[in-house]
C-alpha cells in the first residue's frame, strides 16, 4: 500500500498508543526499592495518578492538530482467571496483575471522551489472545458494548504474533487491521515502507516503525534519539512511506520518563514540516480504498 498517499501529503505517520498500566501499582515498590526513592510509593498512599496522562495527550494532539489511536488492553486476572499453578511464577504477577478493568465507570468514560473527541479507540489484544480467537473475540465484543460501534483495527499486548493464524482470528472477528508486526528493540523499515495485505484483500497490517523505549540506546541520550528518529522520517519522505509510531501514555510522564514527550511532539511537528498526513491507523485505513 505505500503510495496510496493522499495528493498533497508526501508520506504518512500513524499515531498509537497501547493503554497497558494507566494507574501505577506494582511499578510503586519496584521502582522505590530499586532506585532508592520512596516517592515512588506515594501514588500508594495519595490521589496521584502519574500514568493517568489522557489529558496530556489529548492537549498535546489537540494543540498540533492531530488525532492518534489508543488501543485498551481487557487482560485476564492472575487470581481469577488463571490456574493456582500460575500464580508462583514471577512473570504471571508482572503480566497478569494489578491491571484495570475495562467496564470500570472511569475507564469508560475515558474511552467514550476519546471516541467523541475524533480519536481511534481501538483493541490491545491481551497477552494470550493472539492464540486464542473466543478470547480475543470477547475482548473485541466488549469494547465495542462500550463503545456502541464497531471497532476498526488494534494492536496486541507485546506485539505477539503468530503468522499468520493471529491475523486470520482478527479478520475472522471483524477487524480490518493490525499493527503488531513490529520490535520493542529496534526501530526502523524492517517490513518495508508501506502497509501490508498478508491475504490480498482488505485486511491489512500497520508494521511498527518506532516504540519510544527502542529510542535510546544505552547512554539514554535524547539527542541521539532524535537524530535517529528524523533520520526515518526523510526515509519516510523519500520512500512516501507509511511509518507507525508507539508511544505508551505512561512514558508522557516527564518526572520519570523525562523527555520522551518532547521526543513525541518533536515528531509530529517534523512529519507536518515535511508535508506528512499525521493522524491514527483507522482514519489512514479509511482513507484508502480497500481491496473488494
Amino acid at each position: 500500500m505505500n503510495g496510496d498517499l493522499p495528493k498533497d501529503f508526501e508520506f504518512a505517520l500513524c499515531l498509537t498508543h497501547d493503554v497497558d498500566r494507566p494507574y501505577k501499582t506494582f511499578q510503586a515498590p519496584y521502582y522505590a526499592l530499586k532506585e532508592r526513592d520512596p516517592s515512588h510509593l506515594k501514588p500508594l498512599v495519595t490521589s496521584e495518578r502519574p500514568y493517568w496522562q489522557f489529558e496530556e495527550i489529548m492537549a498535546l494532539e489537540d494543540e498540533l492538530g492531530v488525532r492518534s489511536s489508543f488501543y485498551f488492553l481487557n487482560e485476564k486476572r492472575l487470581l481469577r482467571d488463571k490456574d493456582p499453578r500460575d500464580w508462583i511464577d514471577p512473570k504471571n504477577w508482572k503480566l497478569f496483575a494489578g491491571r484495570y478493568d475495562i467496564t470500570s465507570d472511569e475507564i469508560v468514560d475515558v474511552i467514550r471522551m476519546l471516541d467523541d473527541g475524533g480519536w481511534e479507540v481501538g483493541l490491545h489484544g491481551s497477552y494470550e489472545s493472539y492464540d486464542d480467537l473466543e478470547r480475543l473475540k470477547f475482548e473485541k465484543e466488549t469494547l465495542e458494548e462500550i463503545l456502541g460501534h464497531q471497532i476498526v483495527g488494534g494492536r496486541q499486548h507485546y506485539l505477539n504474533l503468530k503468522k499468520p493464524e493471529s491475523w486470520k482470528y482478527q479478520k475472522k472477528i471483524g477487524l480490518k487491521y493490525d499493527a503488531s508486526l513490529g520490535s520493542s528493540e529496534k526501530i526502523g523499515f524492517e517490513y518495508g515502507y508501506g502497509t501490508l495485505r498478508p491475504f490480498n484483500d482488505d485486511f491489512v497490517v500497520f508494521p511498527l516503525t518506532v516504540m519510544e523505549i527502542a529510542t535510546m540506546d544505552s547512554s539514554d541520550d535524547l539527542k541521539h534519539a532524535w537524530n535517529r528518529c528524523q533520520d526515518l522520517l526523510y526515509v519516510a519522505k523519500d520512500n512516501n512511506s507509511v511509518m507507525t509510531i508507539l508511544w505508551h501514555p505512561r512514558m508522557f510522564n516527564q518526572d520519570e520518563f523525562p523527555g520522551y514527550k518532547d521526543l513525541y511532539r518533536r515528531i509530529i511537528k517534523e512529519a507536518l514540516q515535511l508535508g506528512a498526513w499525521v493522524g491514527p491507523c483507522e482514519k489512514w485505513y479509511d482513507m484508502n480504498e480497500p481491496i473488494s
